[in-house]
């Protein structure tokens, strides 16, 4: 199989790449499990990407029942090197409207029941994750944007993304609490990705695509499901283009990301002395350590 270096995770909303060519769905199988989906392998701009619907292409997963480890290992085992992350949220700040496009630099964590490592049994890694966001790629993203002059829609570099469990949506408790902290946007989903790319050495990006206020707003209704998802098929076509553009400014000049040496610090453990069963289930990761 040949390699990919850039991988797409496509959100509510945005379930297949209509300008993929050269299609093949590929069935992968990893130490984790199956990921949400076949993968679908095809050339974007004359340079070839590996895509996958994170809830499924019916939208069948929950956030909470998200396979995250197998969806970012099976992007690893494709050989992907760059991932661009699209996901929809609310946005908690006026600015920031319904359309619009927010590339964000921070997370907040509010989930509590996600697996986000790989590690464990018998292996201990710490990442650094004070720039949980790969900033090169972020930029590529921002560009890309920004360069298509899209009608509606305002791009806004930067900002944090509460990450909260779901499935339903906040309460105007929370709401207005996430907006004291100086928030931006609220989403379900890209936090444990962002995680598990920095183990697996993979620079990570979001492209968050906003469906709605979140339900601090007084002159806005509380988000309901028809609202997400007309502004969902909006977006989805947004996104699309801005995909498109980004992979190819990547194909064209990829650039450097601290992400790519994550773990050289970040193993505690005596890999000599690891077990073997754990250092062959993550052999991937660990390879050009031991």
């Amino acid at each position: 199989m040949a390699e990919t270096r850039i991988g797409i995770i496509g959100g509510s909303g945005l379930y297949k790449m209509d300008a993929l060519k050269n299609i093949e769905e590929v069935q992968v199988q990893t130490p984790f499990g199956s990921p949400s989906d076949a993968l679908i392998l095809g050339t974007l701009e004359e340079t070839r990407v590996a895509f996958l619907a994170r809830h499924g292409r019916n939208h069948t997963l929950l956030p909470s029942e998200l396979p995250f480890r197998a969806n970012i290992y099976a992007m690893k085992q494709l050989g992907v090197e760059y991932l661009i992350s699209a996901s929809a949220v609310g946005s908690l700040k006026e600015e920031v409207k319904p359309l619009d496009m927010v590339v964000p630099d921070q997370f907040i964590d509010r989930t509590k029941n996600r697996v986000s490592t790989f590690f464990g049994e018998g292996i201990v890694a710490h990442i650094a994750f004070g720039d949980p966001i790969c900033k090169n790629l972020a930029g590529v993203v921002a560009e890309a944007i920004t360069s298509l002059n899209l009608p509606d829609v305002t791009v806004h570099r930067g900002g944090t993304y509460v990450c909260m469990e779901g499935p339903a949506f906040s309460t105007k408790a929370e709401s207005n609490l996430y907006r004291s902290w100086g928030a931006k946007i609220i989403g379900m989903t890209n936090l444990p990705e962002a995680k598990l790319a920095r183990e697996a050495e993979i620079a990570y990006a979001t492209l968050a695509l906003v469906t709605d206020y979140d339900c601090w707003h007084p002159d806005h209704d509380s988000v309901t499901v028809d609202m997400v998802i007309a502004n969902l098929q909006r977006n989805a076509v947004n996104a699309q283009k801005v995909i498109q553009e980004t992979v190819r400014r990547l194909s064209e000049n990829p650039p450097s990301s601290d992400a790519h040496s994550a773990l050289k610090y970040a193993i505690l453990t005596n890999l000599d002395k690891a077990p073997a069963a754990t250092k062959e289930k993550l052999a991937l990761l660990l390879k050009k350590y031991i």
